[in-house]
């Protein structure tokens, strides 16, 4: 079964609040505006998890596919970081609206960019599910190589903090 992938935009004190328990928590701010974060990716128990878009960058296009990296559009629509995905429920973020109307140009082309990246990725959806299953397995099974799995998110201790989190809020 195929599950269209959404662009959401992830609270940001829930995140900080992930943090305070894994410091590979990626930042959702930057200069000051929430970054929007892209799942579903896949489901484990309870868990969704949500891995952190990348805006594209010149060196995009230079680096390769790794486990825990997935360029989207060989790096052209910017990439996906794996290592940074992290469980959420539906209260710890919100869907954006991709069709709202848009007041500035910038904003304009960030829509757009947005819209591409979702296509891209809902297109190659299988490929995009079975690199985080597997980054997730290797990582909680101790076979995922070190240099990886230092830039890793703590999957199983974050989704013990999601849960906490949840019934706190």
């Amino acid at each position: 079964m195929i599950i269209n992938l959404k662009i959401v935009r992830v609270d940001s004190d829930y995140c900080d609040y992930l943090r305070k328990f894994d410091n590979k928590v990626a930042y959702n701010k930057n200069d000051k505006k929430l970054r929007p974060f892209i799942g579903i990716l896949f489901q484990i128990e309870k868990c969704q998890y949500f891995a952190p878009l990348s805006s594209p960058k010149p060196k995009h296009k230079n680096m390769k596919n790794k486990l825990d990296f997935f360029k989207i559009k060989d790096g052209e629509l910017g990439a996906v970081n794996f290592n940074n995905m992290i469980p959420v429920k539906e209260s710890n973020y919100k869907l954006i609206d991709l069709n709202k109307d848009t007041v500035t140009i910038e904003e304009l082309k960030y829509q757009k960019l947005l819209k591409e990246q979702l296509n891209w990725l809902n297109a190659n959806y299988k490929q995009v599910k079975n690199k985080s299953f597997k980054l997730y397995e290797l990582y909680n099974s101790g076979k995922l190589p070190e240099n990886i799995k230092l830039r890793c998110c703590n999957f199983k201790v974050l989704e013990k903090i999601c849960e906490e989190y949840n019934k706190q809020n």
